[in-house]
Formats: C-alpha cells, sequence, structure tokens
C-alpha cells in the first residue's frame, strides 16, 4: 500500500501549492515538466526508481488536475460573475436566517455546462422554501472569494464560486415530498427542531451544535468562549463525532465484518451529509470507510498511506478545499494523534500496575482512560496550534487544561444528544426525560468553559512580538524534547523555560500599557468604531460595532481579557448604530461592565432595547445622558457630552472628550459639520493630540472649523470595507492641511497611543 503513499501525497501537495502558490496560467507547464521528470526516473535502480516515477507522477497530476477542475467547473461559474439576470436554481438546503432575510444554497441551472453552486441571499420571503424546491428570480451573481474588500477563501473551499443577490423569489416547482438526495437536510432540520422541543433553553443550543455541527443557536458568548479555551473543534463536527458513531455502531455489530463495513459507510456519510459535509467531516467518514475496509481486503492500516490517500480524495472532488481551515485542523490533529498521541499513550501505560481483578481492574481501567485522554490532546494540540496560531494569530493558554477536563464527556454527551433528538421525534415524553439527564453533563461543559474563558490571559494575542517568540521558542523546546528524548534530555527544564518565558512575553508585552498614565487603543472592527481607554488598572470603552468579520465585541472582549481583565468600568455609546453599538450583546456577554453611559434617543429603536435588556440581566448601572457627565479612572478623566443636534441618530448621539495631563482626545461619533460647529461654539474645547475622525472620515464629518479649533496632532480613522467611500479624500486633505499624523484601521490594524506617567 505505500506505493499509493509515494503517489497521494507528492499529488495532494502539488494541489496545494496550485492552490496557494501558483498562478493558473503555470498549472500546465508544471504538470508537464513533472511528467518529463518521471522520465529521469529509469537512472535510478531498484525500489528507488519506482518512487521517483510515483512521485513524479503524483506531482504532475495535482497540477494537471488542479487546471483541468479550474477550467471545467470553476472559470464557467466565474464568467457569471458581475451579471444580473433572470436564472432558475435548484434548493439544495434548508434556508438560514441572516440579518437583512435569508441565505439559500441553491444549484444553478445551465444548459450543456456543470450546474455551480450558488448561495443565495434573498428577503424573509424566502424563507419557507425547502430541499428540492425549483426557483426563479432576476440575480446578481458576485465571485465568493473576495469579500469586503479581502480575499476569502472559504466558499471557495467549499466549492461554492458565487454568490447571489435577490429581492424576489418565485416558486417555480415544488415537490410533494423531499427528495431522496435531501433526505440528510430533512433529518438534520427534524433534528434541531426535536432538541429545541425537549431540551431546557440553557443547553439546546450547545446540543445542537455538538450534534449537528449547526453554531447558529449557540447563545450568545459561548462560541467565543470555546475559542479561548481550545474547545471549538467539539461543536465543528468532525473526525471526533463521526469515529463515536462508528465505534457504536462497529460494537452493536460485533465480528459482522462484512455488515459492519456496509451500515458503517452508510451512517457514517449519511451524517457528514446531515451535517453539511464539511471537508473534516468527509476525511473522517473516508477514513472510517478505510479502516472497516482493510479487514475485509486482509490489508493492515497503514497510517502514512491512509492519511495520503483520504486527502487525495477529498482534494478531487474539490482541489480548492486545500484552503479549507477546517480539513487542515482536522488532518494536522489526526496526524499527531497517529504520530505522537498513540506511541505516547503506550509509553505511559507501561507504568501502570497489573491489576485486572476487582475494583482494582476498574481503577487501572480508570487510569488508563485518562492516559489516553491526555496523550490524545497532547498529540493532537501539537499539531493543530501553529495552523490555529497562523490562521487565528491567537492561542489558547488554558486549551490543555479545558481538553482534559472536558473531552471525557463529549462522546456521552454527543451520543446522548444525538439519541435524545431522536427519541424525542417519536417519543416526546421519553426525549424529555433523556434530554434532562443529558443536560447535566452539558451544563458541566459549558460551565467550566465559560469559568475558564473568563480567566485573564486564557488565550493570548499572537500578535505581539515577544508572545509569536515565545511561541517559536516553546515549540522549539518542545520538537527538541520529542526527537532527542533518547539521550536523556529531560523535559522538567524546557518545560520550566516555557513557564519563565512566557511570564516575560506576558509582563513586557502589557508593560507600556500598565506603566503608562493613559493608552488609547482604537480597535480594528472594519467599518465601526470602537475605542479603548486604560488608566492606572481602570478601562472605559466608547462605542463596539462594526462589520468585521469576527463580532465586534469578541475582538473588544478579547483585547481586554489579554490584558489580564474581564471587567469594563464604563461604556459610552455615542449612538445606536450597529458601527457603533452592534457587538454591545457579545461584549456583555463576556464582560463585566459597571457602568453604562447612552444618549436617551431613539426609544424604539431594537438594539437599544436589546442592550438595555442584557444590561437589566447582567446587573450593569445605566445612565442615560441629557446633560454633560463627568467621570474619573486612574489619571484620565473623561467628559460625556450631551446631544446637541436633532434629526436623526448621528445628529443625537454623544461625543467625548478624555484628558490625562496635557494629552487630550476628543471622538465626536457620527455628527456631521452642522453639529461640529455647534460643538466647538459651546463646549469650548481644548487643544487637542488625537482625533478620532468622525463618521469614519466621511465627508459630511471632520470640517474646517472644528480641526481650526481643536488643532489636532494626529487623527485616527476606523473604517473597514465600505460602499460609502469612506474615508473620503476631502476629508484626508483636510486633515493633511491641518498638520494631522494620519492612522488607518483599514490600512494599519489595531492602532495604539500610549501616554508614558512622570
Amino acid at each position: 500500500m505505500r506505493k499509493l503513499c509515494w503517489f497521494a501525497a507528492p499529488c495532494s501537495a502539488a494541489i496545494f501549492l496550485s492552490v496557494y502558490l501558483l498562478p493558473e496560467d503555470w498549472l500546465p507547464p508544471a504538470g508537464i515538466l513533472c511528467v518529463l521528470l518521471s522520465l529521469t526516473a529509469f537512472l535510478f535502480r531498484g525500489n528507488t526508481r519506482w518512487k521517483a516515477a510515483l512521485v513524479s507522477l503524483g506531482l504532475a497530476f495535482g497540477f494537471l488536475w488542479t487546471s483541468g477542475y479550474a477550467a471545467i467547473f470553476r472559470a464557467p461559474a466565474r464568467a457569471l460573475a458581475g451579471e444580473t439576470a433572470e436564472y432558475t436554481l435548484t434548493v439544495t438546503d434548508y434556508p438560514k436566517e441572516t440579518r437583512f432575510g435569508v441565505s439559500i444554497p441553491t444549484k444553478l441551472t445551465l444548459e450543456g455546462a456543470p450546474a455551480p453552486k450558488v448561495l443565495l441571499y434573498a428577503g424573509w420571503d424566502a424563507k419557507p422554501l425547502m430541499p428540492g424546491d425549483i426557483i426563479s428570480a432576476q440575480v446578481r451573481l458576485a465571485p465568493s472569494d473576495f469579500l469586503r474588500g479581502e480575499q476569502f477563501d472559504y466558499y471557495q473551499s467549499r466549492g461554492i464560486y458565487l454568490l447571489g443577490y435577490t429581492d424576489i423569489v418565485t416558486l417555480e416547482e415544488h415537490p410533494t415530498h423531499i427528495p431522496p438526495p435531501y433526505w440528510p437536510q430533512e433529518l438534520a432540520r427534524r433534528l434541531k427542531g426535536s432538541i429545541s422541543e425537549v431540551f431546557p433553553a440553557d443547553t439546546a443550543g450547545f446540543i445542537t451544535a455538538l450534534t449537528t455541527g449547526d453554531k447558529g443557536a449557540l447563545p450568545d458568548g459561548l462560541y467565543a468562549a470555546f475559542q479561548r479555551t481550545g474547545l471549538s473543534h467539539i461543536v465543528a463536527v468532525s473526525g471526533l463525532h463521526i469515529s463515536f458513531l462508528a465505534s457504536v455502531l462497529t460494537l452493536l455489530l460485533g465480528r459482522h465484518r462484512k455488515r459492519s463495513f456496509l451500515a458503517g459507510m452508510a451512517l457514517v456519510f449519511f451524517f457528514a451529509a446531515m451535517t453539511g459535509n464539511s471537508p473534516s467531516a468527509l476525511r473522517a467518514a473516508f477514513m472510517e470507510g478505510l479502516l472497516l475496509l482493510a479487514p475485509l481486503l486482509g490489508r493492515e492500516d497503514d497510517k502514512p498511506t491512509t492519511l495520503s490517500a483520504i486527502l487525495l480524495l477529498l482534494l478531487l472532488q474539490c482541489p480548492y478545499a486545500a484552503a479549507s481551515i477546517s480539513l487542515q485542523l482536522s488532518f494536522a490533529a489526526i496526524s499527531g494523534i497517529y504520530l505522537i498521541s498513540e506511541p505516547l499513550a503506550l509509553r505511559w501505560s507501561k507504568g501502570l500496575p497489573k491489576w485486572d481483578k476487582g475494583p482494582k481492574k476498574a481503577v487501572r481501567a480508570l487510569l488508563f482512560f485518562l492516559i489516553t485522554t491526555l496523550a490524545t490532546t497532547f498529540g493532537a494540540l501539537l499539531f493543530t496550534t501553529p495552523l490555529s496560531a497562523w490562521h487565528f494569530r491567537s492561542f489558547s493558554l488554558a486549551g490543555p487544561l479545558t481538553n482534559l477536563l472536558t473531552l471525557w464527556a463529549v462522546s456521552g454527551l454527543f451520543l446522548g444528544g444525538l439519541a435524545t433528538a431522536l427519541a424525542g421525534l417519536f417519543f416526546p415524553g421519553l426525549g424529555g426525560v433523556l434530554a434532562w439527564a443529558v443536560s447535566w453533563p452539558a451544563r458541566l461543559v459549558i460551565g467550566i468553559t465559560k469559568t475558564i474563558s473568563g480567566w485573564p490571559f486564557a488565550a493570548v494575542s499572537l500578535t505581539s512580538i515577544y508572545l509569536v517568540g515565545w511561541f517559536l521558542l516553546s515549540y522549539t523546546l518542545l520538537l527538541l524534547c520529542l526527537f532527542f528524548r533518547k539521550r536523556g534530555l529531560r523535559p522538567v527544564i524546557p518545560c520550566a523555560i516555557c513557564v519563565l518565558t512566557l511570564c516575560a512575553a506576558l509582563v513586557m508585552n502589557a508593560w507600556p500599557i500598565v506603566s503608562g498614565a493613559l493608552t488609547i487603543t482604537v480597535l480594528d472592527v472594519g467599518q465601526g468604531s470602537s475605542t479603548l481607554f486604560y488608566s492606572g488598572g481602570h478601562t472605559v470603552l466608547v462605542d463596539c460595532g462594526g462589520n468585521s468579520a469576527d463580532d465586534p465585541g469578541d475582538i473588544a472582549a478579547d483585547h481586554l481579557q489579554a490584558m489580564g481583565t474581564s471587567k469594563l468600568d464604563a461604556l459610552v455609546l455615542t449612538h445606536y448604530h450597529a458601527d457603533h453599538a452592534g457587538g454591545v450583546p457579545e461584549l456583555l456577554s463576556r464582560i463585566d461592565v459597571s457602568l453604562l453611559l447612552l444618549p436617551n434617543v431613539e426609544p424604539e429603536d431594537p438594539l437599544r432595547s436589546e442592550i438595555l435588556s442584557l444590561a437589566q440581566r447582567n446587573n450593569c448601572e445605566v445612565e442615560f445622558l441629557s446633560e454633560d457627565a463627568h467621570i474619573t479612572f486612574g489619571d484620565a478623566s473623561m467628559t460625556i457630552y450631551a446631544p446637541l443636534g436633532d434629526g436623526g441618530a448621528n445628529e443625537e448621539g454623544l461625543s467625548v472628550l478624555c484628558s490625562a495631563g496635557d494629552f487630550d482626545t476628543l471622538i465626536t461619533g457620527d455628527m456631521n459639520h452642522v453639529v461640529e460647529h455647534m460643538l466647538v461654539k459651546y463646549k469650548h474645547l481644548p487643544d487637542i493630540e488625537l482625533l478620532v475622525v468622525g463618521h469614519h472620515g466621511s465627508k459630511s464629518a471632520t470640517s474646517e472649523e472644528l480641526l481650526l479649533a481643536a488643532t489636532p496632532e494626529y487623527a485616527v480613522i476606523s473604517s473597514g470595507y465600505n460602499h460609502y467611500g469612506h474615508p473620503a479624500l476631502e476629508t484626508l486633505e483636510r486633515l493633511g492641511a491641518a498638520g494631522c499624523g494620519i492612522y488607518r484601521t483599514d490600512q494599519m490594524g489595531t492602532v495604539t497611543f500610549t501616554l508614558q506617567g512622570k
């Protein structure tokens, strides 16, 4: 079987190179060159000959396959991007709610060409659609690999090359029954409904995510808690879940290998389809299939061959799945388990006492279970952590602990949740009883996750040079321990060095902030605004909203917790638009906010109502400002100016002046030049050093009058991808003429100013 590995591994490598590095025009010449190189294999002797030939042909096949796939499937789909026309589409899954309507997985009907997948965004009237429905609509098509002005690989990695936008959908055909190809989606819908019916509200969302991979039902802040504690993999259906299913099935069917193979294959691929056929789920399905097939063929499980063959199968059906983060993490985890966890578990278990009778046997089994759990966690984290750090620029320090404390319960929760949901479909009473029992360990896992995620430094951002250096040093020492353990290298000293250097890195990273009189951080939240003030151990946040890929509330909470705190002394909202307040619900679910300062405007605004409800639930004091207010925190003071204008939320918002010593910072929200004139006229602004530019650099704000009155030295524009032209050229010219040093979050990311103490 190793011959397959010598072909499959380089073929997969060629596909990765094609997706990540090489231009499409280079792929055919690269493939032909590798074919020619394969002819040189005859220069070698023995096994080297066929290895060289297989490697060269594998590379050639990978390059040529990616090129052919792009020409046949991707290019015709992308050629439609930018067009608006009447199209016929087939619905392939149930619609999901979005902020402005629903998103519908569909396939576009084209004559004489493969039907490309299209994720269609439509209004609320499309919500009742079902899989198998045939619809028509006037659709504007756009490429799926470019969102918010940036490269975005998620949809392309799942074979979706087009996004569609429409206002009105017409139902052309509606099948009497769900067609068989869509039975997995129908079962997933029914399971979700059953879970919401039989499980209590505090656990239903978690069980739904655990069993179906649908994270949309998770309560605010819980998924972020899973991410901070290194547990997000348990709510992303993958090999972990499918291996549980296959193990139970094998146990039930016993020694009937053929029956186990047929039933196992049907079950795992049906389940993978039910959860959306994610690359990680398909990886697990193929792997379980090969594991079940190997005994029937009289073959041993050769792990390198199994991994490389499965990776190739996934990449052949969609080469752009190489860009899937879930696929990369899934293969990294299983590689770590194969290469590290299994040998490590065997080594650690050798020291267990040989108890084989009575209570001692149970104790030995428990100890062996703990050892294998720890080894599995270590092996998986060892290989996945560098990938997570690269993709997400963060590292969960609490990950090993939370995995050790909770993974033992995940298999039971997954299987118990699935069994309860199935029982609830037919016997609601029985489902309710089972749900009561399953909910207790679920609450335990949720409680552990929330508690540990709230710890300071549960996760750290790898944007700091000190923490990046610590990370690289730790991995270097870890690899030295693994590769030189037979030479007597003891792990105690490297572990002590890792802990000491981590403490040093955290101190060095936080020192400029904690030692300063005032630190102002304008967070990168996309097209929005969120500015954090820190002084003397106290924190105040002005606004929390934006259109970034991550929730602005998570961005602010992550930044606070990376500083070692989970508390805000005050949160000031200039107004209730989503680009200034949309992240507040998520923030309140994660951070203890002592005081919330708001303008008393727009009483019917739904976001205002949601924020007030959450503030009351979290015992947060709320104060509406109709007059100017002053607060002091650390070595700084802040004046919050009451609304000055009228006619809309932007004009009726608060504005903020923060001072520490001779350094003044002004935030004007989204007020226009008319209200700026009133601010200059009535509030006697001092000469300021830092201006957070109004309305994200709109030409209607940051007037020449304000700049002449306030004379800022620095200006920060908080903006991101938008259709408004922010920041406007006129605004940039006015700031330049005023002599301001200009900083932009859309170009520079998060911007921090620190005023040093005396």
